[in-house]
């Protein structure tokens, strides 16, 4: 190691190790930086001990805790990663500290201005003063020609700011950089295809019919009815929890927000050429450039020959139940939707041991997460196992309710299907076309649909459906009627948005209609072809249903509390984030959310340490008030709990997908199932 006092670097082995008590110029930012989501950054640490300043070297030194142990303390990585939770606390929790950490990040603005951001961890609890100090000593040894101004970190921190004038610390919030970013990587990924874009929706329609497999849409937003395609890329902003961007998650291809890219592509003359297509959250804009078209277009991609395999259904004899009756075993006979709500309540009624399974599993370099878990419950980190899976199970039985319902099996469906030989006539004319590939598959989906509408429900079947609902939701004044298929949720289909699920039903008619719809949604041209692409045949796919009380929060007193939307129980931007969890809202309805008929609201909340931070105000012009942020909190830590227990494995850490309001009552969830990653 060689210390070169003249300008204060570490070197070894020829690589900077760090710059220590200097001013960084952009040409030490440029060689000591990293860079995450486009973003280049350097880590910064303020030794008040010393009263020196030290910028890292990122590609030597990924974490502060690393370099203050080997460098300021002389403590070996594995002795910090061994003590890592003391020395959180003495960097981040103690007003008395020694050690100022946080990290620059070199930014653009809309107007194409570059300015600096300081940024601490969520988690830090620096006062004020302690704000008011960092940020001046980190301001004066950067490069004065760029600004520098402070990002807060957490809500805690956002509020902070609130007590310091703007003069003395300028700031800017995550919402504002995210709201002014050009590229968002959705899902990562490369695939060579035909580009198709398109300037409105009513031109993507009149060119629906000629899209192919092997198309990269780009559009503003992406309807939630795309047909399997190999690329999308959207010009405007989104949410990653639209169906149809939950679909291209599902599907494993590359995906993005890139402003400007319509422009782009008829800059360079590139719409309806082959284009080779990459997306890293990484880089500072996705990769685009035209290529040669492959000789042969008729080899699909890996994903055609991947074939899905269904459970064996029991459609015969089924009775229609309450939904509480239901447990996760019963998905074959009554789908997946209504299975799942059935657990989650035996859950809530019951309890789990499975609960804090999470929690309980090994997170480099932590043991496990339990001394955060107990923090959060309020219950001793030496507590038993027991006494951990009760107060979780506390924690969710205050917090959480399913709106009561009925769950229709699948032996309905066939009854009724069975009922009309015209209805009979129509499913073997379509199972043939499929059979031949046949160009009539999509028109002879909609003669089904049109003729399962049309149909009257025999009197047996309406009487059953009718007397139940009677005596089991007697009082309810509008329902919401949900799919739910075998054919959804599964490994490699997430079948998200292609099935029916119709709201704000108030009379038997309207029920009885909408049965019909759901049924019909099964056979959709959009349905069908998607289960085709994956080997599901029209013979294994059967349609169950939740008849379910609406929760109707515009009746709430505590109108401040209404929002509903969906969580993943992950951070879908940054994948092996096993902190936080995302979260979409809406003060309209989760339907705006899933449809991506509006921007949501976006958080991330940490479910270790505790913390929210707002990523996005969405088409608002305020954030939501302190009271729902608390409740998003209790919200997150729910839904890494239900995670745990709804795990096909036993390392935890398969997400959830969960919609869910906030009512005058509390909080409800709607319906969940994995999310596909």
């Amino acid at each position: 190691m060689v210390i070169e006092n003249a300008d204060q670097l570490i070197v070894t082995h020829e690589s900077v190790e760090a710059l220590i008590g200097q001013k960084l110029s952009l040409a030490a930012f440029s060689q000591l930086s990293g860079v995450l989501t486009g973003i280049p950054f350097v880590k910064v640490i303020v030794d008040r001990s010393q009263d020196l300043i030290h910028f890292l070297n990122h590609s030597i030194y990924q974490f502060h805790g690393d370099y203050i142990g080997e460098k300021l303390l002389g403590i070996s990585r594995e002795e910090v990663d061994r003590r890592i939770d003391e020395f959180n606390r003495l960097f981040y929790l103690t007003s008395e500290r020694r050690f100022y950490i946080g990290t620059l990040g070199l930014h653009l603005s809309a107007q194409g201005e570059r300015f600096f951001t300081l940024e601490t961890v969520e988690i830090d609890s620096m006062n004020s003063d302690m704000v008011k100090f960092f940020y001046q000593y980190v301001k004066d040894h950067l490069d004065s020609s760029l600004p520098l101004l402070f990002k807060p970190a957490s809500h805690f921190q956002e509020g902070l700011m609130s007590q310091i004038d703007p003069s003395v610390v300028p700031r800017v919030f995550s919402h504002e950089i995210f709201s002014s970013s050009s590229f968002v990587a959705l899902n990562h990924g490369h695939a060579v295809g035909r580009l198709r874009a398109f300037r409105s929706e009513e031109e993507y329609r009149r060119a629906f019919s000629t899209l192919e497999w092997f198309d990269i849409l780009a559009m503003s937003r992406v309807p939630d009815d795309i047909p399997r395609v190999s690329g999308i890329i959207n010009s405007e902003h989104t949410t990653p929890l639209s169906h149809a961007n939950v679909l291209a998650a599902g599907w494993q291809i590359p995906n993005s927000i890139q402003i400007g890219i319509l422009e782009q592509i008829e800059k360079e003359d590139l719409n309806g050429r082959w284009v080779d297509y990459s997306v890293d959250s990484n880089w500072d804009r996705i990769q685009l450039c035209k290529v040669d078209r492959p000789v042969d277009t008729s080899h699909r991609s890996s994903w055609i020959v991947q074939r899905i395999k269904l459970e064996e259904p029991e459609t015969t004899h089924t009775p229609i139940v309450e939904l509480r009756q239901l447990r996760m075993v019963d998905r074959y006979r009554y789908g997946t939707k209504a299975a799942n709500l059935g657990e989650l309540s035996h859950l809530l009624e019951k309890g789990s041991d499975r609960l804090t399974g999470f929690y309980r599993v090994r997170r480099p370099p932590r043991e496990n997460l339990l001394p955060h878990l107990a923090e959060f419950l309020k219950v001793s980190e030496f507590s038993t196992a027991g006494d951990f899976s009760h107060a979780a199970s506390e924690f969710l039985k205050q917090n959480i309710r399913v709106p009561r319902g009925l769950a229709i099996p699948f032996s309905i469906q066939q009854e009724f299907l069975e009922s009309s030989p015209r209805i009979q006539q129509a499913i073997g004319k379509l199972k043939m076309a499929l059979e031949l590939k046949a160009r009539e598959v999509d028109s002879l989906c909609l003669t089904l649909q049109s003729l399962i509408r049309s149909t009257r429900v025999p009197e047996t079947i309406r009487e059953y459906i009718d007397s139940q609902i009677a005596e089991y939701l007697g009082g309810v004044s509008s329902f919401v009627v949900r799919s739910s298929s075998n054919a959804e949720d599964l490994e490699n289909f997430s079948a998200a948005g292609i099935y029916e699920s119709i709201n704000h039903c108030t009379t038997a008619e309207n029920i009885f209609r909408s049965i019909k719809e759901v049924w019909a949604s099964l056979v959709s041209p959009r349905s069908v072809r998607l289960r085709e692409e994956v080997g599901i045949s029209l013979d294994d796919c059967y349609m169950g249903m939740i008849i379910q009380e609406e929760v109707m929060p515009e009746t709430s007193s505590a109108k401040d509390e209404v929002i509903g939307g969906v969580m993943v129980t992950n951070n879908p931007m940054a994948l092996h984030d096993f902190r936080n969890v995302y979260i979409n809202v809406s003060a309209h309805s989760v339907v705006q959310v899933v449809h991506g008929a509006e921007l949501p609201y976006q958080y991330l909340y940490n479910v270790v340490e505790g913390g929210g931070k707002t990523i996005s105000l969405g088409e608002s012009s305020s954030d939501l008030s302190d009271v729902q942020k608390q409740m998003l909190q209790r919200l997150a830590f729910a839904g890494r709990l239900l995670q745990s227990h709804f795990s096909p494995d036993y390392t935890f850490s398969s997400p959830m997908d969960i919609e869910w309001l906030f009512g005058s009552e509390g909080l409800y969830i709607l319906q969940l199932r994995p999310y596909s990653r």
